[in-house]
């Protein structure tokens, strides 16, 4: 049979090695009475000492019904543990941090990720995954003080690091079976919406207050309700080079959903568009511009996640209008407006909700019926007839 127990041990009398006899200790073959005290196991790279014989015998018998049933696999016993929770969610997270690099996601999205496996390595340590399963997800799950939503994203941090675990080893533990996740129920909070009176005279209070200082302020909030299918980040993340004027086209290569989207433009903003000065591709569109008596931002800067809401937040201040925030007061007020003009179905193709392959197959058919319904969430005909001198102040950019 693999593997033994041996001991360091020596007979005191004739200096000869200990034996094991296999039923209750080793002993030295010529002197009986000479008895090992202390003892190791040998298996397939494996050692491990022990102070009792029964210790030693119960772990080699386990270790040799792993060996028979296939599931033995030495780096359970290796130092450091290189099967433990903690040891492989570390190298998960690195896989995840290169992705940020190729944009598959972004960097406030790998910091969630760190910031859920962070608080499962508190819970669960270095415990050899294999060993993770219903019970131990649900003591985890129920040992969090968040909320509901909050802890569903635990729980899907979870699934997605067991799923590449598991595609990691699939040789190794394919006498496993994937660990069943609990189930974590939520409802959605809903936001708050307006009517598009209101939302105009939102919109015309924020160009009132930010035009002066970068036209591109009051643009990226109206685009925001006008084109529902593009999402705060989205539309701060678009490149000069992303923005097709000749086709009318905004270009969103890696968004939320993760395939490409294309979003026509109304004539109206193409023309806008148009009257900013040429800039290079790599350039942020939304980007700071040089202000008198302003050193806040610097010019080229990208806008701030956060500067297009506190633009909202002051223009709803200033109007008496509150609990509205800038997703709920634009996107999600714009669709709900749109089921006077157009069908559930329509208003979820214009949302890109659902599969963008058709853009490829129908470009012109799909483009135009798009077109109509932004056209009826853009809300005025035309933009502030101050909006293309301003466009005309941005002075073109030599570099990133």
């Amino acid at each position: 049979m693999i593997g033994s127990i041996y001991s360091r041990q020596r007979c005191p009398e004739c200096g000869g090695s200990l034996k094991d006899d296999g039923k209750t200790g080793l002993y030295c073959p010529n002197h009986n009475s000479q008895k090992a005290s202390s003892y190791f196991v040998k298996f397939k790279g494996v050692y491990k000492n022990f102070f009792h014989y029964d210790s030693a015998r119960r772990f080699l018998e386990g270790i040799r019904y792993k060996e028979d049933e296939g599931t033995f696999d030495l780096r359970d016993y290796q130092a450091g543990n290189p099967l433990g929770f903690s040891t492989l969610s570390e190298k998960w997270l690195k896989v995840k941090s290169g992705e940020i690099k190729t944009n598959i996601i972004t960097a406030r999205h790998y910091q969630n990720l760190k910031n859920y496996i962070q608080t499962a390595q508190n819970f669960f340590s270095n415990t050899t995954i294999k060993n993770i399963q219903y019970g131990e997800l649900e003591d985890f799950k129920d040992s969090l003080r968040v909320g509901a939503k909050t802890t569903s994203n635990y729980m899907s941090c979870l699934h997605q690091f067991f799923t590449w675990v598991w595609k990691r080893e699939k040789k190794s533990f394919r006498q496993y079976e994937f660990p069943e996740f609990p189930e974590c129920k939520f409802t959605l909070g809903f936001r708050n919406v307006i009517d598009k009176d209101t939302q105009e005279a939102i919109l015309d209070e924020v160009w009132n207050i930010s035009h002066h200082l970068n036209p591109k302020i009051y643009l990226a909030i109206r685009w925001l309700a006008t084109y529902i299918s593009i999402r705060p980040r989205e539309l701060l993340s678009l490149k000069e080079g992303h923005i097709d004027t000749g086709n009318g086209y905004f270009l969103f290569p890696h968004p939320k959903e993760k395939r490409y989207k294309a979003v026509p433009l109304l004539d109206e903003d193409v023309e806008t568009l148009k009257s900013f000065p040429p800039a290079l591709p790599n350039l942020h569109f939304f980007r700071h511009k040089p202000a008198k008596g302003q050193r806040v931002f610097k010019e080229g800067a990208p806008f701030g996640q956060d500067l297009l809401r506190r633009y909202w937040k002051r223009a709803c201040k200033n109007l008496g209008i509150t609990d509205v925030d800038l997703y709920g007061g634009t996107r999600h007020s714009s669709a709900r407006a749109l089921r006077k003009h157009f069908s559930p179905e329509e208003i979820k193709r214009a949302t890109m909700h659902s599969t963008n392959k058709a853009f490829e197959r129908y470009f012109q058919i799909e483009s135009d019926d798009v077109r109509m319904i932004y056209a009826k969430s853009s809300g005025k005909e035309k933009h502030p007839k101050e909006l293309k001198d301003v466009c005309t102040t941005f002075a073109p950019l030599s570099g990133a």
